[in-house]
């Protein structure tokens, strides 16, 4: 059995000669994706002493598989495609979707310091975090995306204007400044990376927090993942055991998304009943544990039954971890049906309003949907999310937005609807509606009934006047530059022969990110129940809802998950300098 480490912080900690089995920092940073890296890099710059601990073996978290989308505002990628953005507009858009009403105005409701986070990262994507990530080399493609549409009024859920930035290089390449000053500091002797060291409680000393005590284990999924890192040590078993002391504790290690039996137990009725099934769209490792170790140490959790669930997902052709799936991504133009066929009532449509379609596939009685569209929507519109699933994009090929200017798959999607795991392809309609039955296992959809709702949809194609829901959004949408450019094929009746084949895609619900959280004030400092400071605790990223214990509010607008991490992170690593 190893001896546990006991980190003890000292002035200046870094120009003193370490005793032999003491190690001096200042700051204990749990959890090495994108927020605590953030944070870690702050408070190294700053001349702090840190040790970053993380139950795997690699930095960057979830940020490494993203597509590295960003929520920024008034952007010059918005104005040279036409797109007039403001702070303002952008706040309503905010508040319209996030719906704060828990004590918005009471210095004890779960909404209160939400909220104010919730302004500050507005502010914050309305410049300074692009200016920020430019100056540290990070860059975007030129096509802004517009995801969450909406389709309420002006006051309700949804983006007015597209918002989402994809960085050039996604996720990866979104980390590669943060990582780089992380490693310096490593260099420096400022930082101390320990993997492999899964944290189990935090010490509490006359009301404060003063560190952190844990077990030395293997990563879940250690892989070839790039950027990984092991710790000699690491490998070893359970019985292995450290302690850390230090002057601050920041929080940083995600939310719950990999338990789903904690999904569930949190599954709010206003979502309708949780899946039986369900893909795992993050490790298994993300299980909230942070959480309720923070918790039985006097933090309060907030906002607990808020949480941002994909209801298009899909088996990754590649799993790295159980359950493995993935985001698939369509334009306005795929119909949208149910597990037994029929189209899903408006607003149901894709890229329109992820939860009240998560809502409306819970109460169907059944776990999984599906979209059915043509080869020429396909061309256009689908997409699977992710780093490794748009290696052109991860890989930053200069012609990577002027070959997707052609209407034609990208490779990982052609291998996806190839491999048939979740899609089925066919020439004729009742072809795919066999197809679609075998795929589910038991005949839930009936060709004549499909038949007659696509007929229905297909006779107000060409016509200038038409009621159907779905056709008037995507008129709105190729009004946009981008969407005509890349995101939104031209209407086309889908039992066109010349549009064919026809494609199914099954969908299933894909777990993700939790919007509640730790509950913190503005400077990133963990509130008790009582609405005090615990004081030496701090937290980041999704452990504290990105911000406050749900800045997001019930629903998110895209963009606002990785822009959150990065602002919490750094905002906490600065006031947690000045604390310490």
């Amino acid at each position: 059995m190893s001896t546990p480490v006991t980190i003890r912080r000292t002035r200046p900690a870094h120009r003193k000669r370490a005793r032999r089995g003491v190690t001096d920092a200042d700051v204990v940073v749990v959890g090495a994706g994108i927020a605590g890296l953030a944070a870690t890099a702050e408070l190294a710059e700053a001349g702090r002493t840190v040790v970053l601990v993380d139950q795997q073996g690699r930095l960057g978290g979830q940020a490494l598989w993203s597509s590295g989308g960003l929520f920024m505002i008034d952007t010059p990628e918005q104005r040279r495609m036409g797109i007039r953005d403001s702070t303002e507009l952008a706040w309503q858009d905010w508040l319209g979707t996030a719906g704060f009403d828990r004590g918005v105005q009471d210095p004890e409701g779960q909404d209160f310091w939400a909220a104010q986070w919730a302004r500050a990262f507005v502010e914050f994507a309305s410049g300074e975090l692009r200016a920020w990530l430019r100056a540290q080399g990070v860059r975007w493609f030129p096509l802004v995306y517009w995801p969450e549409r909406g389709a309420q009024l002006a006051g309700g859920q949804g983006n007015s204007v597209p918002r989402l930035h994809i960085t050039r290089g996604t996720g990866p390449g979104l980390l590669a400044p943060l990582e780089r000053r992380v490693r310096a500091a490593v260099e420096r002797g400022t930082v101390r990376l320990r993997f492999g060291h899964r944290v189990d409680e935090l010490i509490v000393s006359a009301g404060a927090v003063t560190g952190v005590r844990g077990t030395i284990r293997p990563p879940d999924n250690p892989g070839p993942t790039a950027g990984a890192t092991t710790v000699p040590g690491a490998g070893g078993t359970c019985a292995e055991t450290f302690e850390i002391s230090a002057q601050a504790v920041v929080v940083t290690s995600g939310g719950i998304g990999g338990d789903q039996a904690l999904v569930r137990a949190n599954w709010p009725p206003r979502l309708g009943p949780p899946p039986q099934h369900m893909l795992a769209g993050v490790p298994g490792h993300v299980d909230g544990r942070m959480l309720a170790i923070s918790e039985r140490a006097g933090a309060r959790l907030v906002n607990t039954d808020r949480m941002w669930h994909l209801p298009e997902g899909v088996r990754d052709g590649h799993p790295i971890w159980t359950g493995h799936g993935t985001r698939i991504l369509a334009g306005p133009s795929a119909l949208w049906l149910d597990a037994c066929g029929h189209r899903l009532p408006a607003p149901n449509f894709p890229g329109v309003d992820t939860l009240t379609t998560l809502r409306a596939i819970a109460e169907s009685g059944h776990d999984h949907s599906w979209f059915v569209l043509t080869r020429k929507i396909a061309e256009r519109e689908l997409a699977l999310a992710g780093a490794a699933q748009n290696p052109d994009l991860t890989g930053e090929d200069p012609l990577a937005v002027v070959k997707r200017l052609l209407p034609r798959m990208t490779p990982p999607l052609r291998a996806f609807l190839s491999l048939g795991a979740d899609s089925v392809l066919a020439q004729t309609l009742p072809e795919l509606v066999e197809g679609m039955n075998d795929l589910a296992g038991q005949p839930l959809i009936r060709l004549d009934d499909l038949k007659r709702q696509i007929e229905l949809r297909d006779r107000e194609i060409g016509r200038r006047f038409a009621k159907d829901a779905q056709l008037t959004a995507i008129r709105a949408a190729r009004r946009y530059l981008g969407n005509r450019l890349i995101f939104t094929a031209p209407p086309h009746r889908i039992l066109d022969p010349g549009a064919g084949p026809l494609i199914a895609v099954r969908l299933t619900v894909l777990t993700r990110e939790t919007l509640g959280g730790l509950q913190t004030d503005l400077s990133g400092r963990v509130l008790r129940p009582d609405g005090e400071v615990l004081p030496g605790l701090y937290a980041a990223g999704e452990a504290a809802g990105f911000g406050g214990g749900g800045m997001h509010g019930y629903r998110a607008l895209e963009g606002g998950f990785l822009g959150g991490c990065l602002f919490s992170g750094r905002r906490t690593g600065r006031a947690v300098t000045h604390a310490t």
